[in-house]
């Protein structure tokens, strides 16, 4: 039975709760809002919090008019305690303008994908695995990672680091407890420096708004612990980087999986392979969404790494199991391997059910499944499947012709997400970097 809003401020009352900090995502995919008093949640809910428009990156609302304030509704269903910020709750918000869902709300945009599926009696299942470095900086502001003894040539699930960083990631699974996370595992990666928190799956909306508050949770505590939670894809130029994979799976009216077929190949229905399909057709065009910063593209090369590992997705291909494949089929489930942390998961996950979903839609074939170890294949000069695009650049162009994706997505979405990702490519492409200045600095 759901409580009603009366109930739900009553409780937080009773849990020395004065404020609510009102959150929504922008386009980048950061976490934004304000505090408003616990008294004017009830308007926050019908209305919504209110933030001025065009101060809110890829809105494209004007700077006067009705439209011009961003409102964001908050869904009670989301009120929860802060543990690090006493006497606050957090909620989400979804975005409105001039009473109207906003069609470059991120999280409006799942949404409208959700619905999609709903039609259909179908929900999708999310399993988000993050991965993410703690760094600082030196005493030249250059980065670094935070622990100086987090040296070892093959630091995947290094106890030692683990040990030295305890008290972080204690804080944090005392943290992500309270705000009702089912914690499965944490680990030290295959970098150094690099962490991976899992906990478990939920609905696709759902699972979004947790890894927001994901990330909320862990900025806060590791500014507690005086180092810097950091979702950048490769902060190391010879170490793995860090992804952000999805873990898929459809279930109908009914709670049967509709992707999984145990006699199947590689275990997926007929469904499953055409949803596989959807996303290998549109992978291109994905990339701009799921990996949409110029430092994504340094993780998605295959390059070799100083562990002598290295899991990036480099090609469009599915096999069993497969983690050098962009899809991996595991335990009648589909594992989507491009997104990085530095997406905008909404929009990420909404791209991904969509490309999905087109697969569906025109009965695209299934893709032949890949039995090889592609980074043994392109270290001896083989045959390869075609790659994901080389930079951030040549995604946007893919995306830009990729009209059925665009269309499913939104337009008014992708035409702010396009500008704004153009201007950070022609932002990066006028830079002069330390690798450019010794190769060429000194020639003739």
């Amino acid at each position: 039975m759901s409580l009603s809003l009366e109930d739900r401020m009553a409780a937080l009352r009773a849990q020395g709760i004065h404020s609510v900090l009102t959150t929504f995502t922008d386009l980048p995919g950061g976490p934004k809002g304000k505090l408003v008093p616990l008294d004017g949640l009830p308007g926050a809910v019908s209305a919504g919090a209110g933030f001025s428009g065009p101060s809110i990156s890829g809105t494209g609302l004007p700077r006067m008019g009705a439209r011009s304030e961003y409102m964001g509704r908050v869904v009670p269903q989301s009120l929860r305690p802060l543990p690090f910020m006493p006497g606050v709750a957090h909620a989400v918000c979804d975005g409105f303008a001039g009473g109207e869902p906003l069609d470059t709300c991120s999280r409006q945009v799942l949404k409208r994908q959700v619905e999609r599926l709903r039609a259909r009696g179908w929900t999708l299942w999310v399993g988000i695995e993050p991965e993410f470095f703690l760094l600082k900086r030196d005493a030249q502001g250059r980065w670094q990672v935070a622990d100086a003894q987090d040296l070892l040539a093959k630091p995947s699930y290094d106890l030692q680091a683990i040990g030295r960083n305890f008290a972080f990631l204690e804080a944090m699974r005392q943290t992500l407890t309270g705000l009702g996370f089912q914690l499965q595992q944490i680990d030290h990666e295959d970098a150094c420096g690099q962490y991976e928190i899992n906990y478990q799956h939920d609905e696709a909306l759902a699972a979004a708004d947790r890894y927001q508050l994901f990330k909320l949770a862990a900025q806060a505590v590791a500014a507690q612990h005086g180092v810097v939670f950091s979702t950048m894809p490769k902060p190391l130029a010879h170490a793995p980087g860090s992804g952000l994979h999805f873990h898929l799976s459809l279930t109908d009216d009914q709670g049967r999986a509709v992707m999984s077929d145990a006699s199947g190949a590689l275990g997926l229905s007929p469904t499953g392979h055409q949803f596989a399909a959807g996303l290998l057709h549109h992978a291109d065009a994905l990339a701009a969404l799921c990996a949409p910063t110029v430092n994504s593209y340094k993780r998605l090369a295959a390059s070799r790494s100083a562990s002598g590992t290295t899991w990036s997705p480099v090609w469009k291909a599915i096999g069993d199991n497969n983690r050098t494949c962009l899809v991996r089929a595991v335990a009648g489930r589909i594992e989507w391997r491009l997104p990085d942390p530095s997406c905008n998961v909404y929009a990420a996950i909404a791209a991904t059910l969509a490309a999905g979903l087109s697969g569906i839609e025109q009965s695209l074939p299934a893709a032949s499944p890949c039995a090889d170890d592609l980074y043994e294949v392109h270290a001896r000069g083989g045959a390869l499947p075609e790659a994901l695009p080389r930079d951030l650049f040549a995604a946007l162009q893919a995306l830009e012709r990729d009209g059925t994706l665009r269309a499913a997505v939104g337009e008014a979405f992708c035409a702010e997400f396009l500008a704004l990702k153009h201007a950070e490519w022609a932002s990066h492409s006028q830079q002069v970097s330390d690798w450019e200045l010794e190769r060429y600095g000194n020639a003739a």
